[in-house]
């Protein structure tokens, strides 16, 4: 019995481990827009739009964490990152890591309630 513990306590920590990643950039991301919103060569260089991005972000990763609210904060995540890829786009920077997190954003989610992304078949 003790075998089966710790396998199903290894087994949580393995599918924690994508959205711990994923905290790690967001929350950080998050902060410097708070703390400093004043920021330069941004496409918005408004400290409101930066205040409220970062408040978003915040937002989006708790419910991303919280998991009966998991689908509202990845598609929050998403959307904030599918505007982030078009602003990578648009100024011609690298947009491959950002692509990147955009969709291990969606994976970690997956990982955790792969059922929420099946269709529900009627009978």
């Amino acid at each position: 019995m003790t075998e089966q513990k710790a396998e199903k306590f290894l087994s949580r920590i393995l599918i924690w481990l994508p959205s711990l990643a994923i905290t790690l950039f967001y929350v950080p991301n998050a902060l410097d827009k708070l703390l400093d919103p004043n920021q330069t060569g941004k496409i918005v260089e408004s400290s409101a739009v930066m205040i409220t991005a970062g408040i978003f972000i915040l937002i989006a990763t708790a419910l991303f964490l919280y998991n009966k609210t998991m689908l509202i904060g990845t598609s929050m995540l998403v959307l904030y990152m599918t505007f982030i890829v078009l602003i990578h786009m648009y100024k011609g920077k690298p947009s491959e890591i950002v692509i990147l997190i955009l969709i291990s954003t969606i994976f970690a989610s997956y990982i955790r309630q792969p059922k929420l992304f099946h269709n529900k078949k009627e009978k």
